[in-house]
């Protein structure tokens, strides 16, 4: 049973066409509508529910499949942080961290969320990340056939009330008849204010800055865990630290958004950002499970495995051991 989002009908409506013409109803069948389909799904007993989607949201299904204990995957939110050192190749990570960022207009939950630069090379990054945007969607993105919309008013109207979190030092144009929104870049953001402490989800990059590895660490040790990471760095032992420092679903080193591509690598969330994975095995592996069965056979039962007491608990011990191929 799949159940597309309400917040995109044509898709839904273009997802349900598609099952209908290619799988037999009791195969797979899709549910459209409101919350309250969805409310009403989540009522049934499923033997797997499959979630992707907020935080806030995640914890309604979970709760709604506690109920008849249904075991759950929930790829899930949360600010998804960017570190770029003063060793990274800049030019390229300003490029990369880009165009992940602003692709689908910044609404995608692996979207780098925030950027901490290294302080000796944050105004070298910013100027390169100014650059790529113009090199992606032109001077106007609204003109751009490259960049989307917001989805829908009510995320406009969140994403508009971010802006006043900082001082915009790229774009910031909007247009809410149309719902566009420029790729935008703010500066001077403090730590508490609601761009910092909630998921985007739209085309709005917090830069901030660090200096030294240890500043950059800490900041990131309280958050919670996110669902994908971002390391910009040549330096090994610096990616061999953050990596063990850090805790996030998934992790790049000098990219973005890529780790969820490969088939081969399991996809997930980890904390407030998701539970279990999936693609490529671990699709598989979430869908399924793995049933136990002993055979044994009828012509040899000893009686030592029976009271009362023949063995001593050593010898029966050491039975065990050759039964059991130890």
């Amino acid at each position: 049973m799949l159940k597309p989002s309400e917040l995109v009908p044509r898709t839904a409506e273009a997802i349900a066409a598609l099952v209908r013409e290619t799988f037999a109803e009791e195969y797979i069948s899709v549910a459209t509508g409101d919350a309250n389909v969805a409310e009403a799904l989540l009522a049934e007993r499923f033997d797997k529910i499959f979630f992707t989607g907020s935080t806030r949201v995640g914890r309604v299904v979970l709760a709604a499949a506690a109920k008849h204990l249904t075991p759950v995957t929930l790829e899930l939110g949360g600010k998804c942080p960017a570190i770029v050192c003063a060793d990274a190749a800049i030019k390229q990570a300003a490029k990369r961290i880009a165009w992940g960022k602003f692709m689908n207009a910044g609404q995608t939950c692996v979207a780098p969320d925030f950027v901490l630069v290294q302080r000796g090379v944050r105004e070298a990054f910013v100027i390169a990340l100014k650059k790529s945007l113009r090199e992606f969607y032109g001077e106007d993105a609204s003109a751009s056939a490259d960049y989307g919309r917001i989805v829908n008013a009510q995320h406009f109207a969140r994403l508009v009330n971010y802006l006043r979190d900082g001082k915009i030092i790229h774009g910031g144009e909007q247009d809410a008849k149309d719902l566009f929104l420029a790729p935008t870049v703010l500066s001077e953001v403090l730590p508490e204010s609601p761009v910092m402490q909630e998921e985007i989800f739209g085309p709005i990059l917090p830069v901030l800055e660090f200096d030294n590895l240890d500043d950059a660490l800490a900041r990131l040790r309280d958050r919670p865990t996110p669902l994908a990471f971002y390391l910009f760095t040549s330096n090994r032992a610096t990616e061999a630290r953050v990596l063990a420092e850090t805790r996030s679903g998934g992790a790049c080193v000098n990219d973005v958004v890529s780790h969820m591509i490969g088939t081969s690598l399991p996809f997930g969330g980890l904390g407030e950002s998701g539970m279990g994975a999936y693609h490529g095995r671990a699709g598989f592996d979430a869908f399924s499970h793995q049933r136990a069965v002993l055979r044994r056979a009828t012509w040899l039962d000893t009686p030592f495995r029976y009271p009362p007491e023949r063995l001593s608990l050593r010898s029966l011990k050491r039975a065990m051991r050759f039964l059991l191929g130890d």
